[in-house]
């Protein structure tokens, strides 16, 4: 009986020209190879199951091939290639990094790549998984992947290229791999199902294809496995059963069940549904992208982003025709929601249930908030409320008497709300109110007698009245006697506080500039900085202990000062040991001799 090996390593690419979807990194690598303009060292990078191994292998036969074609391509028919096929090359080395991740194992390499090739022109070196090296391997690596010997040629392989040092990759030619789109896929799979004699439909074939979502060699391991459950017959129905997918069916079925509010058929779907055995997360992960497929059929230039069989592409198309965007962008919101929530969920299927709901009464929640502005909340009132406006009086600066004319009342048609007005029983025209100035220039309003006096007026009374008070207080004169008590007030305050600026405010200089402005003269910035802090508070309490309103101070630094105060500065440990040592020269001399050490 003949051993049997997977599609994925019995199909694997033997040349450029077999590698399916990487026409840009293939094309490039044959040209460097006609035009012997190689690198040393080499950067496959890109998602799983999409070549890179695969190119890294076939680069590595054909730079050693003794006849290679003119378009770049390995004969496979000489003895260096026949040999790399059997695995007995010597040229051609592979190191797992995974596995082999240690300074050690980078060592050994390095030791290996000082012998020149006894057959062939170069030595191949590929770090399969490099981003799972060590940091001192890394380091390790640098100087050999910067200056290897001319025969030396270094392919590294990674997934994850943000995990290698920068330093690795300005070494290094980056090739970025792209996953395999469905059609390269799908036709790749056609050909092999007609080497091996299988039939399959190409609906199950697209299925395999999305679902191995760009990775070809997931899609030949799905396709292997499915042979061998089917016996060699792949339809569309034997493959959604085996990869447990739901039918799009299901989903346009529980889509018109949504659109019509018919929620005992959509409960009734997702029972059936959950008795084959299907997973609730899988259902609105299911349902979200079949929501996302019609949205994407809304718009005839996005419908190439239609992840769907040919099958279902027509019926699609016409389904979200049918379908409003304000629907289907609401119901993706539910369903990312509850998909998001699912795992804390304890009742799976109540959760699930709960989603079903939403979505088959959101028609009705988008219908009643589309209606005119939406909804709105009417107050009621208990009985009519008459609308009355009070007159606006003009201002006048001089002595004339000026009449007040009433306000005209805004219509319910200028308004654009509805104003219920009730007369009064008893109506009376509104006289002009006469108006007095006094000698301050204020009009001061005299309400008629037995009236209330309206807001305006209260507030002309309230200013008078500020006025007058402000008039009556008097600002003392700034004296030196005065100001020197109330700041030395201010600073025993801060010391009682533990404030930190007290000592600048003791050190200041104070000089009085005239009788409601004076000047704090500091010896440095920092000085000034620590007053400038506690500005405010200064200025309220010099306020109120000076009796003067029009304080004003400013905050002077002068280095040179010879009226400053001398107040004795705390020394620190370090400034205590030198005065010491000036004074007693012998503590240096036990210092030295004990070999201690002070700790500043």
């Amino acid at each position: 009986m003949e051993k049997f090996i997977v599609s994925a390593r019995k199909y694997r690419p033997q040349t450029f020209d077999t590698v399916v979807g990487q026409s840009h990194i293939t094309t490039t690598l044959r040209n460097a190879i006609r035009h012997q303009q190689l690198a040393h060292a080499f950067l496959f990078c890109g998602p799983r199951g999409v070549g890179k191994t695969t190119c890294a292998r076939i680069l590595a036969k054909t730079i050693n091939c003794e006849n290679p074609t003119k378009e770049g391509e390995a004969c496979d028919t000489c003895q260096s290639c026949t040999s790399f096929n059997d695995g007995a090359s010597m040229n051609y080395f592979e190191l797992d990094a995974a596995s082999n991740n240690s300074v050690d194992n980078i060592r050994d390499l390095v030791d290996q790549v000082r012998f020149v090739p006894q057959t062939g022109k170069y030595k191949v070196y590929v770090i399969d998984e490099v981003h799972m090296l060590s940091s001192s391997a890394f380091n390790a690596f640098l100087k050999t992947l910067e200056e290897p010997p001319s025969y030396a040629i270094f392919i590294l392989a990674t997934t994850e290229k943000h995990k290698i040092l920068p330093t690795i990759l300005s070494r290094c030619q980056i090739f970025d791999f792209k996953r395999i789109t469905t059609a390269d896929t799908v036709h790749h799979l056609e050909e092999i199902c007609g080497k091996e004699h299988i039939t399959a439909e190409k609906a199950a074939l697209q299925v395999i294809a999305q679902k191995s979502e760009g990775c070809m060699r997931d899609s030949l391991s799905i396709l292997d496995k499915i042979v061998s459950f089917t016996n060699g017959e792949l339809t569309y129905t034997n493959t959604l059963e085996h990869l447990n997918i739901l039918d799009a069916e299901c989903y346009f079925r529980l889509l018109e069940c949504m659109q019509q509010q018919d929620l005992s058929g959509a409960m009734l779907l997702y029972d059936d549904i959950n008795r084959k055995g299907f997973e609730g997360d899988l259902v609105l992960n299911g349902f979200a992208e079949f929501i996302r497929n019609l949205l994407v059929c809304k718009d005839e230039k996005a419908a190439v982003l239609l992840e769907a069989v040919d099958s279902f592409r027509d019926k699609y198309i016409s389904t979200a025709k049918n379908a409003s965007s304000a629907l289907l962008i609401s119901a993706l919101n539910i369903l990312n929601e509850a998909e998001i929530q699912y795992k804390a969920a304890r009742n799976k299927r109540l959760h699930v249930e709960l989603a079903i709901i939403k979505l088959c009464y959101l028609q009705l929640a988008i219908s009643v908030s589309a209606e005119g502005s939406g909804i709105t909340k009417k107050k009621l009132i208990d009985a009519p409320v008459a609308f009355r406006a009070s007159p606006i009086r003009e201002f006048s600066g001089t002595k004339q008497q000026a009449a007040m004319p009433v306000a005209p009342v805004a219509t319910p048609a200028q308004s654009g709300a509805k104003l219920i007005i009730e007369t009064p029983r008893q109506t009376a025209t509104p006289k002009p109110v006469p108006v007095t100035t006094e000698a301050i220039g204020t009009p001061v309003a005299k309400p008629v007698t037995g009236t209330k006096l309206s807001a305006l007026d209260k507030i002309r009374k309230q200013y008078q009245g500020n006025t007058n008070l402000a008039a009556e207080q008097v600002n003392l004169p700034l004296e030196m006697e005065s100001l020197q008590k109330a700041w030395t007030a201010f600073v025993v305050k801060l010391k009682d506080e533990r404030n930190p600026a007290a000592q600048s405010f003791d050190l200041a200089l104070l000089r009085i500039k005239d009788e409601n402005s004076f000047e704090a003269v500091t010896a440095n910035n920092i000085e000034q900085k620590f007053i400038e802090q506690d500005r405010n508070k200064l200025f309220a309490f010099l306020k109120e202990e000076l009796k003067n309103k029009q304080l004003q101070f400013t905050v002077l630094v002068e280095e040179k000062t010879a009226d400053r105060p001398n107040i004795e500065m705390t020394l620190s440990s370090k400034d205590q040991y030198i005065k010491m040592v000036e004074q007693y020269p012998l503590i240096r001399e036990l210092k030295d001799r004990l070999r201690l050490e002070l700790d500043y």
